[in-house]
């Protein structure tokens, strides 16, 4: 591929479809989406970006008219278009001037009561609000689009937009803005109704109301309602039901930093791929560039360590953990013994006891037990389940119990969190499944009761889920990912009114529908972390990206391991659990700019191809400067040999933006995995004014890493009010990860 397309400052995907016409026998079938990606737009008021895309394609197919080829065009925030290709048209696009890349559009996939006070950022009095700002903040959601009528989002008591708005409201039929949501794309010609729940539940995270008296069917009561309740909504719906295209996704970037969105949040997984390749990885690039930080899902890979995919350094990405909150549901035997399971469980059964049935106890001719004791399709005899509790050793089960007419299910918990099912259920921990299993086979007529759900309050936390991505970070070794961890456990909040509280993809065929609704997911942690950036964000309008993620990291609460192994380390949380009061007042931030990751990128030996589809426009490495030397919040340095003895030092620069005349004195903390010696020179920092920068290195020594775990330390710099604190690992390839 010789050159490629200048189409990144254009977040407007296009796609073009190929039909077959009198000049090509090609197929559809032979066709696939490209985004052919033409970096900055040019600055020559006589340049038009859809005539120029148009008389591309018009002379690679050769056909006059396009109209079933072009998919979207990118032309407000940089250059490019999507189109139907050929694999051989693709290859003409990839070699014509004024193209940086041309790839594959790939499909992406999607990823609160309590959440907020478990952070300590309340109602009343005792939370600092900044209104004035508040009411000016945009909040841009790329995900599946918005249910207006949700209270979550009434613009009772608003003004009108803030004049900085340079959005429409283009939701399709029957979808109206309003003062609080007050913009609406759809690039999935289904318009910008939610019919998933998802962008609905994320969007309300971040910016919702403060709703009062909401619940699911009477569990986990209390008020919904996002980080920065007086904030706007803009939507940008980039999802069906089977995905998320990176044409897509990449044209709801080009949109949203045009628009004039202060902040994005994208609860969408990536693919763990070089960031030319990353539609995410490259329109965060230009959101940063315009002074637009991304906030990412972590995915939900885990706990498989270095499978996280958000992992450019000028993304913020989301860990998920849980709160103090949590639903469990009482399973009551019929020898009196109760049992504690985990579960959303809003249907009520009265305490009535039941029949209990163990799968392998109902299997057809056509399973074998071990099979049948899983509940796997087609493996159960239905006049064996109908009337009774169905008792399966897998979640698999759930959506069979329903279908023969089961009472209720009770099944072994494999995720230690709750979900929401449809039909009564309890989710037991595998010692309380095998004295459930040992019950039934001693009983001659073994019976349950199922109890609705019960909230509790004192469960442990912060803890990160087993499904939250980890690191290392296998694209850029030296940054530690995720960043940050956030409740992604558990979380109610606003919902479709048309989806099913259960996703389709669990074939449940729950018919109930709500305005409220429990998840769990990374997409979960992304937006309280992009609400707490839009907070912090009110209070320093003017700081940039990077500033305000350096305030949330370097104040994040510490995580104690929960765990045993690499999952339960940084890799799992990156910088601790976010502290939204505590990230107003950082006391030290770490800056970086565009110039800054273009040097990192020259560092990794991007070349002048390479670093123009990410940045957009031709760049000459001036500076190349180590992945470890970035001057990131944290650092991390992956090293080669795992035995003798090693050296790695981690330059970094701070800026004060407290008072002056501070005076910040350096302590480390020791972590996990092998001994690490740390020094730090100077160790003493003199802040005289605001927004001084000084710069400090940091040596680390040590011998014999451990195979099974990377090795961490904590550096504090504190001034007696202020606790800047940054993790430190060093780690080699190991069995583990």
């Amino acid at each position: 591929m010789a050159k490629r397309s200048a189409a990144f400052y254009l977040l407007s995907c296009v796609l073009v479809w190929f039909l077959i016409s009198s000049v090509s026998a090609v197929t559809d079938e032979d066709k696939q989406v490209y985004v052919v990606y033409m970096g900055s737009l040019p600055s020559r008021l006589a340049y038009t970006p859809m005539s120029h895309h148009m008389s591309i394609l018009q002379e690679v197919t050769g056909e006059s008219s396009i109209e079933g080829r072009l998919v979207r065009s990118y032309k407000r925030s940089f250059n490019g278009f999507a189109a139907r290709l050929t694999e051989s048209e693709m290859e003409r696009v990839a070699k014509m001037d004024g193209v940086v890349s041309v790839f594959p559009s790939k499909m992406y996939k999607i990823q609160t009561t309590g959440s907020w006070d478990f952070m300590g950022l309340k109602d009343g009095k005792g939370t600092k609000r900044n209104l004035g700002v508040e009411s000016d903040t945009i909040i841009g959601v790329i995900d599946t689009g918005v249910w207006p009528e949700s209270e979550s989002f009434s613009d009772k008591g608003f003004a009108p937009p803030p004049k900085k708005w340079k959005g429409v409201c283009s939701g399709g039929a029957n979808f109206t803005c309003n003062n609080k949501l007050i913009g609406a794309r759809d690039y999935t010609g289904e318009g910008v109704r939610d019919t998933i729940g998802h962008g609905t539940h994320t969007a309300s995270i971040a910016a919702g109301n403060a709703v009062a008296d909401i619940s699911f069917f009477g569990i986990g009561k209390g008020t919904v309602k996002g980080a920065v309740p007086a904030s706007r909504v803009a939507v940008y719906n980039v999802c069906l039901r089977n995905g998320c295209t990176s044409e897509a996704i990449l044209s709801a970037f080009d949109d949203a930093i045009a628009d004039g969105v202060d902040l994005i949040t994208l609860s969408i997984d990536g693919f763990l791929q070089s960031f030319e390749q990353e539609a995410g990885a490259i329109g965060a690039f230009h959101a940063m560039a315009k002074g637009v930080l991304t906030v990412n899902s972590a995915d939900n890979s885990g706990p498989t360590p270095g499978l996280v995919s958000s992992v450019a350094p000028w993304i913020f990405t989301v860990a998920a953990s849980n709160t103090n909150r949590g639903f469990v549901n009482k399973v009551v035997l019929g020898n009196g013994k109760t049992l504690e399971g985990k579960s959303v469980n809003a249907f009520d059964l009265k305490g009535k006891k039941y029949p209990l049935v163990y799968g392998k106890s109902a299997a057809s001719p056509a399973c074998d037990t071990d099979l049948a004791k899983k509940c796997l399709a087609r493996c159960l005899d239905e006049s064996l389940v109908k009337g009774k509790i169905l008792v399966c050793a897998s979640s698999d089960g759930l959506s069979i119990a329903k279908s023969m007419g089961a009472v209720a299910s009770i099944i072994i918990n494999p995720k230690e969190y709750a979900a929401i099912h449809a039909i009564p259920f309890s989710a037991l921990s595998p010692d309380d499944f095998d004295s459930l299993v040992s019950y039934i086979n001693s009983t001659r007529s073994p019976e349950a009761a199922v109890l609705k759900t019960e909230t509790i309050f004192n469960q442990t936390a912060p803890k990160v889920a087993s499904f939250s991505g980890r690191g290392p970070n296998r694209i850029a070794s030296d940054i530690l990912k995720p960043d940050i961890t956030a409740p992604g456990v558990e979380i109610l909040a606003a919902y479709s009114h048309v989806a099913s509280p259960v996703p389709p993809y669990k074939q449940e065929n729950d018919t109930r529908r709500v305005n409220y609704a429990v998840l769990a997911g990374t997409s979960m942690s992304c937006p309280h972390v992009a609400g707490v950036a839009a907070y912090v964000k009110t209070f320093y309008p003017e700081w940039s990206p990077s500033m305000i993620k350096s305030a949330i990291m370097t104040t994040a609460w510490p995580m104690n391991a929960t765990g045993t192994g690499v999952a339960s380390t940084e890799f799992s949380y990156g910088a601790g659990h976010v502290d939204p009061v505590a990230a107003l007042n950082p006391g030290l931030v770490y800056e970086l700019d565009k110039a800054d990751y273009i040097a990192f990128l020259c560092g990794m030996n991007f070349n002048v191809t390479t670093l123009k589809i990410i940045a957009g426009e031709a760049i000459t490495c001036t500076e190349n400067i180590l992945q470890r030397n970035l001057n990131y919040p944290s650092m991390s340095a992956k090293l080669s040999r795992p035995n003798g003895t090693f050296t790695v030092t981690f330059n970094r620069t701070v800026t004060n933006v407290s008072a002056p005349n501070s005076t910040y004195k350096c302590k480390v903390l020791a972590g996990h995995g092998s001994t690490l010696s740390v020094k730090v020179s100077p160790s003493v920092l003199s802040m005289k004014s605001v927004n001084e920068k000084q710069s400090f290195t940091v040596t680390v020594s040590g011998s014999n890493l451990d195979l099974e775990l990377p090795s961490s330390a904590s550096l504090i710099w504190f001034d007696g009010t202020h606790n800047v604190r940054s993790p430190i690992v060093v780690y080699t390839d190991g069995p583990s990860y």
